[in-house]
């Protein structure tokens, strides 16, 4: 964390609050701040979460944060203890106290955060305390108005759409369920069922009370908004008929339960790195890359490209864990050790990685928001991507162009195909974050930049120059190579977007909580134990996002505890082999190409209708 002193008293008393009680700590005495008061400071531009019932006024971190400024800004206004707690080793909590300028009394009930279309009424403004339509109602509404309407825009600081974003959600129940209970099924805080599965992806259509909006969806409406809005209404119930109430009650048990599990992981040592399998991994990695020297030297370019792209594709999981400071549990030690595999051997930014994936892991599958699952031209995992919505993560508008309409209508056929290159979009992101400034130039990870600078010209140096240009004759070969060497790291692109692709995109709102949500949008992939080295955690993902600093050997352990704590507050499990998962995320591609062709239908036959009726006059 930045060396900065903490704020004095004066500083908190500056943030205007105006409660007179105190609350008595070992360290100092804190004003309890109101509600009211937070919200006016949020709309004066401040960065102010709620921690472990503190309030920390954070605006001084943002721009020294290891992990960027989005995922601090996702949290404004929110009670950000769980999220806070599971990204963070405790060195760095006990640091975030010095940014401590208040406490709040009572249970939170989030705000919505500016950077997702919050409003927030400033200091003297009378009037209702603004907040974001339920779910609930946005699932009963038949209509939109214009604020929550597709398409529309009006966040404060980044002017994200603040529409309702619903997908659908695939279904986890027992393959023998009949077709008409499956959708509506959920499991409530009794269930008796640890794991629920799903045997296909079923057609939102298939729900037997609501005929209405299925016959729109599967006929298609003239208007293609309406057919849109009636996509959206059902997704969000399918959601809320199978995951626990979003009440306060209902919640905070869920919350309460997940933070019991924590402890109980901690006590059972699941926190702890297993070093001996970190030596096993280095064994394999030693393997593959001497096997791709050898190769190289016999002039078998094919079988040395294969070692080449099997040793980036293991590496990246250790990459991962460096990431997550699930190594050595020390933020600069693991960080180094995570450059080095990331840069240096594998060409790619680890902080581009983190900077990404921190606001991946809190806003999980949210189409306007998180960027893993913002791929067009290529894919649209959600029929919101047909409204041209703006992703805050970006900055920019993603396009439903002519291009993402070519693609999108064939992206369940073309998805391993664009598997293949995907590494290839890793450099372009890697080199936006290195040289366009978007890394901390302050505070503790300043340095950070420049040791990636370095390992971007030793890499290229070693694999560029050394391997693509000295070592391989022919520019045939070298394309050969090139291509075999990248397409080999493909299944671990198809393992991560197995996680999250045929996952719910719906938007349940500021108020529910970060468990629930984590296991609504990530699936398991159920293998053997034996196959756990090629999967490399990725298939412990739901796991890995309740608590993302478990190192990944451990990951196997921890997931009957995480199953016992779903079966405890009825969350369903989501849990599929390799196999199964893969139909999942074909037939979500499928699903929503069938609806970007039944919205073009829709369109044509309204632009149709209007030449035909300007023809009539």
């Amino acid at each position: 964390m930045a060396s900065e002193p903490p704020p004095s008293r004066a500083a908190a008393e500056d943030t205007g609050t105006v409660q007179q009680s105190t609350v008595k700590t070992t360290e100092r005495t804190y004003p309890f701040v109101s509600r009211r008061e937070i919200e006016a400071l949020i709309s004066e531009g401040r960065h102010i979460i709620i921690v472990d019932q503190y309030v920390l006024k954070v605006d001084p971190w943002v721009k020294y944060h290891p992990g960027g400024d989005k995922a601090i800004k996702h949290m404004i206004g929110r009670d950000a203890t769980d999220e806070v707690n599971g990204l963070h080793s405790p060195e760095a909590r006990a640091q975030m106290n010095r940014y401590r300028v208040g406490r709040i009394e009572g249970r939170w009930k989030n705000f919505l955060p500016p950077i997702q279309g919050g409003k927030f009424r400033p200091r003297g403004e009378g009037g209702e305390e603004w907040e974001e339509e339920s779910p609930e109602t946005r699932s009963r509404a038949a209509n939109y108005d214009a604020d929550t309407s597709f398409g529309s825009s009006s966040s404060v600081e980044s002017e994200s759409s603040r529409t309702p974003s619903p997908a659908p959600s695939p279904v986890f129940d027992g393959e023998s369920a009949p077709e008409s209970n499956q959708l509506r099924a959920r499991t409530n805080a009794r269930s008796k069922s640890a794991v629920s599965r799903s045997d296909s992806f079923t057609s939102i259509s298939s729900v037997g009370d609501e005929k209405a909006d299925a016959k729109s969806v599967d006929d298609g409406p003239r208007d293609g908004m309406a057919h849109l809005d009636a996509l959206t209404r059902q997704e969000i119930r399918l959601d809320l008929d199978k995951y626990p109430p979003l009440d306060e009650e209902t919640q905070d048990t869920v919350i309460r339960k997940y933070r019991q599990l924590h402890e109980r992981i901690k006590a059972e040592g699941l926190y702890d790195c297993n070093y001996v399998a970190y030596a096993i991994e280095g064994f394999r990695y030693t393997l593959l890359f001497t096997g791709c020297l050898l190769f190289l030297k016999w002039g078998w370019y094919v079988p040395s490209a294969f070692c080449l792209g099997s040793f980036w594709h293991q590496l990246v999981f250790t990459a991962h864990d460096a990431g997550h400071m699930g190594i050595t549990h020390h933020f600069h030690v693991d960080t180094v050790i995570g450059i080095v595999i990331a840069d240096f051997i594998g060409g790619l930014s680890l902080g581009w990685w983190k900077r990404n994936h921190n606001v991946h892991h809190i806003i999980t599958n949210s189409p306007e928001h998180d960027p893993d699952i913002e791929h067009l031209p290529f894919f649209a995992i959600s029929h919101r991507f047909f409204t041209n919505l703006r992703s805050t993560y970006y900055d920019r508008v993603l396009e439903y162009d002519i291009f993402a309409k070519f693609f999108v209508s064939l992206q369940h056929y073309l998805y391993y195909i664009v598997m293949l290159f995907a590494r290839l979009n890793l450099y372009r992101l890697s080199w936006e974050y290195i040289f366009k400034g978007q890394a901390p130039k302050h505070g503790p990870a300043w340095w950070h930049r420049h040791l990636e600078l370095a390992g971007q010209v030793f890499f290229w140096y070693w694999f560029g120059y050394g391997i693509m240009y000295k070592a391989i004759d022919g520019n045939w070969n070298r394309f050969v190579f090139f291509m075999v060497s990248h397409a080999v790291t493909s299944p671990l692109h198809v393992q991560i977007t197995l996680s999250h692709f045929a996952m719910s995109t719906s938007d349940l709102g500021p108020h529910e909580s970060f468990p629930q949500r984590m296991l609504r949008t990530t699936m398991d992939v159920d293998c053997p134990e034996w196959l756990d080295f090629f999967h490399g955690g990725l298939q412990f993902q739901a796991i890995h996002h309740l608590y993302p600093r478990i190192p990944r050997h451990n990951l196997r352990k921890t997931q009957k505890l995480v199953q016992e704590f779903c079966n405890d507050v009825g969350i369903p499990y989501a849990l599929y082999g390799f196999v199964e998962g893969n139909k999942h995320v074909i037939g979500r591609l499928a699903d929503v190409a069938r609806q970007a062709a039944i919205l073009k239908k829709c369109q044509q036959t309204i632009v149709d209708g209007s030449i035909g009726h300007s023809h009539a006059h």
